[in-house]
């Protein structure tokens, strides 16, 4: 799968390394000269490209339409929403995800026809307020369209996954780490994060995977 990141922040950098880790084709766009080139240095050449993606021009050069999916994890919301549009419209890009920073713009997003909006803000304030249960699938709005579910489940001492790093899991395919909570920190996880007893970890999967992952976040694989 090929897949285009548009902003190098945490979110666009710690996203990067879990897809390459499991061995996607991945290109990541930064628009910031001095972070673009620490970025190089660490993830190399052939992966970090220096521009504006919110830019047609940048999106030809890199081949847009060759990608499955892309995703715009910058800060500020209208970027990631031109992103996304001129990625659908002019590309026919099969899948668009887009961070939502500002939680009040999802249904804004959702009717502007993009296929799927994550703001960390709600999952997190979801998480706190325990409106929803360790181990469950939640069923959210914002992914109504796609095949692509939530899950979200406390480890325990038993759980498959405990006690590994992520890199080292045997995991369904299209499968990714979003956020692991553990007591008072949030923790955006890559490769290299040791999953321990008691974290609280949300995690998107294909729905053909579901259950698989949540045998493994249990223990019963």
């Amino acid at each position: 799968m090929y897949v285009i990141i548009v902003g190098g922040g945490q979110l666009g950098y710690y996203l990067t390394k879990t897809l390459l880790s499991e061995e996607h084709e991945v290109l990541l766009i930064e628009k910031e000269v001095a972070r673009a080139a620490a970025l190089k240095a660490e993830l190399g050449d052939d992966i970090v490209k220096q521009g504006d993606g919110s830019e047609m021009r940048v999106l030809q050069e890199i081949g847009l339409n060759r990608a499955d999916v892309i995703v715009a994890a910058t800060g500020a919301d209208e970027d990631n929403l031109v992103v996304c549009q001129m990625a659908k419209k002019k590309f026919t890009v099969p899948k668009t995800i887009a961070r939502v920073n500002d939680p009040r713009n999802e249904e804004l997003f959702q009717r502007l026809g993009l296929d799927i909006t994550v703001s960390s803000t709600t999952l997190i304030h979801r998480s706190i307020a325990q409106e929803i249960t360790a181990d469950s699938v939640l069923p959210l709005a914002v992914l109504k369209k796609s095949n692509v579910e939530i899950v979200q489940a406390t480890l325990t001492e038993t759980s498959t996954v405990a006690n590994k790093y992520i890199r080292d899991l045997t995991l369904p395919k299209n499968c990714v780490f979003i956020l692991v909570i553990r007591e008072e920190q949030v923790i955006l996880p890559y490769g290299g994060t040791l999953l321990l007893p008691n974290d609280l970890v949300i995690v998107l999967v294909s729905m053909e995977g579901e259950q698989e992952l949540r045998n493994a976040l249990k223990g019963n694989a």
